[in-house]
């Protein structure tokens, strides 16, 4: 399928926080009970329609493992990322604990502007909550960044919140080209005015292959909370399950 942009997304968090499956459930609408832990990366993509614009996203994750003994194995992995999912499973206090560490190694290795949302998973486990919808909050607010509460097992708020990071990236990186092409004193006309700016893995022209590229693009921070009510309304829905 063709597409007008690749964006390279990292998904990090501890172990068993629900990653893979949140992975598995955007791309394919699975859910994997068995779900083993992650030996080194895995990468899945999916296309999505910007509907306002008529473009196509071609936006490819890349999921981690948790663990500490293969950080050796992911130090490239956020070479070039420019949007980030952090993940804590809400039943599990020390994954959000360990939020900060993780913020920390993308801005670390990452472009330090990278665009983040903050997802607490396993929401459907209602009754064994241990962190707060109110805790998770207060941290993105404080953090400036998006915030959602979802449930891979049900699929309660997947959808919304790789959608509204794709969305946020592409926001802003639109805004960037054009702010680029004013500097040039020149003018967006459609996608072909996009070729020859896009000097990076995280923005190509269609069918460009991303170990072409050189540079990330900067990108500012999400300057707003994009918590939803639905977001909240799934986080308390009780199911029963485990990620």
């Amino acid at each position: 399928m063709a597409y007008d942009f690749i964006f390279k997304i990292v998904m990090v968090g501890d172990q068993s926080v629900g990653k893979s499956n949140l992975l598995l459930r955007y791309t394919k609408n699975e859910f994997d009970q068995f779900s083993k832990v992650t030996l080194g990366v895995e990468f899945a993509s999916k296309f999505l329609k910007i509907e306002a614009d008529q473009q196509y996203v071609k936006a490819q994750i890349w999921d981690t493992a948790g663990q500490e003994r293969f950080r050796s194995v992911t130090g490239a992995y956020y070479r070039n990322a420019i949007g980030a999912l952090l993940v804590y499973d809400i039943t599990n206090r020390n994954s959000f604990e360990s939020i900060p560490k993780w913020m920390k190694e993308l801005k670390e290795h990452a472009d330090p502007n990278i665009v983040m949302i903050l997802v607490g998973n396993k929401s459907d486990l209602k009754e064994q909550r241990e962190v707060k919808h109110e805790e998770g909050l207060k941290f993105s607010e404080k953090h400036q960044i998006a915030f959602i509460e979802t449930s891979a097992l049900n699929a309660g708020n997947v959808d919304i919140a790789f959608k509204n990071l794709i969305h946020e990236i592409y926001k802003i990186s639109k805004a960037n080209i054009i702010s680029q092409q004013s500097l040039a004193g020149g003018a967006l006309r459609g996608v072909s005015h996009f070729e020859g700016l896009l000097d990076n893995s995280a923005l190509s022209k269609k069918g460009a292959k991303t170990n072409n590229m050189e540079q990330s693009m900067k990108l500012s921070k999400i300057g707003h909370q994009q918590a939803t009510e639905e977001g909240k309304k799934n986080g308390e829905r009780k199911t029963g399950g485990c990620c």
